[in-house]
């Protein structure tokens, strides 16, 4: 059986590229958390749900702030990371102590949800509050898979005509392994060869 870290090292390195939720999320004081995961993606539809893969703190230093905020309130909101906001998002992966806010310490704009008291980052061109349906300990107990119902979408309508999200021009960011991030780069068309729920993507 593989050790956690070379374990982590490889499936981080071939589970590429990874889409970066940039999680912002309120401790009991108030205090507005602000950090970026990259083991993500959407895993329903009907109500669409997203899922996040949270692991504890190395050398048993026990559950990061986004993961305690989530159970403590049932609800987070994701923001999408792009090219644009890459450096601050980044910025938002070192470790702050408890007490400290990225928010404030980096500077970031907010904007007040309509569903959740999670509030979510001016500048992310989408956003989508979540509330926490359910929270599975994966494996040895390292990581914990949050599954949150999307309450509400905010799209700015440089990404979204009222029908579709352009994501093209959204240029969201992704995590490779080690130290790398990436862009979209080259896109690919081909004719859609099974019509998904609403058609989308059908030209």
């Amino acid at each position: 059986m593989l050790d956690t870290e070379t374990a982590y090292r490889l499936v981080v390195g071939c589970v590429v590229p990874r889409p970066v939720a940039w999680i912002t999320s309120v401790d009991a004081e108030g205090r507005v958390n602000a950090a970026p995961f990259s083991s993500y993606n959407y895993v329903a539809t009907s109500p669409p749900m997203l899922a996040i893969n949270i692991a504890t703190r190395p050398e048993g230093r026990g559950t990061k702030d986004t993961a305690n905020n989530i159970l403590r309130s049932r609800e987070f909101v994701v923001n999408v990371a792009t090219e644009d906001t890459m450096e601050l998002m980044h910025q938002c992966g070192q470790e702050f102590p408890p007490d400290v806010s990225e928010i404030e310490a980096l500077g970031i704009a907010l904007l007040p949800s309509r569903h959740v008291a999670a509030p979510r980052i001016a500048i992310s061109p989408v956003q989508m509050e979540c509330r926490l349906d359910q929270a599975i300990t994966l494996g040895r107990g390292i990581n914990t898979l949050y599954i949150g119902e999307i309450v509400a979408f905010h799209m700015s309508d440089a990404v979204y005509d009222g029908k579709r999200v352009d994501g093209a021009a959204m240029r969201p960011i992704a995590r490779l392994g080690g130290p790398f991030y990436a862009g979209l780069g080259e896109i690919f068309h081909r004719p859609m060869l099974q019509r998904p729920p609403g058609g989308e993507g059908a030209t």
